[in-house]
């Protein structure tokens, strides 16, 4: 697996992302083992502490679960959470920030709307 960071937003928060990624593709399903730090570590070639720190995130968040001994699990609901934190954020930052720019080249709303429709079908 190939992994570029890129410099808009912390490394740490980007490994969280993958694993929610992750989460939702299925790659890693509720109750199942996700990978260790140090495999993590070896794979997206970076400092075990930042993959810590992006683990310990989606602990805070419910999205993971320790195993004492065992390694890190996907919680239950793990995907509802990662699906409405990510529709929030789509909501609160995305659209706000599309509509503020359509505002400023005078789109209407069914204009917007025959743009996102066009990209639907493509």
């Amino acid at each position: 697996m190939n992994i570029t960071f890129d410099d808009k937003q912390p490394i740490f928060q980007q490994v969280a992302n993958i694993i929610e990624d992750d989460i939702l593709n299925g790659t890693f399903r509720v109750d199942e083992q996700i990978l260790s730090v140090a495999q993590f570590s070896q794979l997206f070639q970076i400092n075990p502490a930042t993959v810590v720190k992006g683990i310990a995130l989606l602990v805070n968040e419910g999205i993971l679960y320790k195993k004492r001994g065992l390694g890190m699990y996907v919680a239950m609901d793990a995907k509802q959470k990662i699906q409405m934190k990510r529709r929030d954020r789509f909501y609160n930052e995305l659209l706000s920030n599309l509509l503020n720019e359509a505002d400023k080249l005078g789109l209407t709303t069914e204009e917007i709307m025959d743009m996102i429709k066009q990209l639907r079908k493509e």
